[in-house]
């Protein structure tokens, strides 16, 4: 590779940890292309990418970011799952690794904090800030909900009681001119 090409990745792994919120780091000895492009189809498709790069370069690009206490991670075959969403790419690595034993999660990344695989697992389970939007929206919006059926109660109630006599009187002409 030639050092234009190599300033090339570096900068371009700088755009992909600026624009990231969580970077797990993955160990992906034994996979074949086909699986390898499997698991970049499944984070494309999560919003989340896959990227296997040199480690030197890697190091180069983490210094300075907030995933530099990453650097020592990156020895042997090392590949890093990223997503903006701090949840999104640990939930798809670890389903593959559950699948496929060969990939092995090495540890992460996230807002200048150095998780083990365990606490990725971790990650892994709780919630996608989506998820946790919509929760949030539903819980603001119910006591809202509920006081728009309270008042809504006693106005169809009245309306209920106000329509009762007239049922009743149209009734009472209906016998009569059925009884004539």
């Amino acid at each position: 590779m030639l050092r234009a090409e190599k300033t090339d990745v570096v900068a371009s792994l700088r755009d992909t940890f600026a624009d990231a919120g969580v970077v797990v780091v993955t160990h992906y000895q034994g996979l074949n292309v086909a699986e390898i492009s499997g698991l970049r189809r499944q984070m494309r498709e999560a919003g989340a990418g896959f990227r296997v790069a040199k480690n030197r370069l890697v190091r180069l690009a983490i210094d300075g970011t907030d995933f530099e206490p990453t650097a020592d991670l990156f020895t042997g075959p090392t590949a890093i799952g990223y997503s903006a969403d701090p949840t999104v790419a640990p939930k798809v690595l670890t389903e593959f690794a559950k699948k496929n034993g060969k990939l092995k999660i090495v540890g992460a990344g996230l807002g200048g904090s150095l998780l083990d695989a365990e606490e990725v697992r971790a990650l892994a389970d709780m919630p996608s800030i989506d998820e946790l939007r919509s929760r949030l929206i539903g819980v603001l919006n119910a006591p809202a909900a509920k006081l728009v059926g309270l008042l809504e109660a006693p106005s169809t109630k009245l309306v209920r009681v106000l329509a009762a006599p007239n049922q009743k009187v149209v009734g009472v002409l209906r016998a009569k001119s059925q009884a004539e």
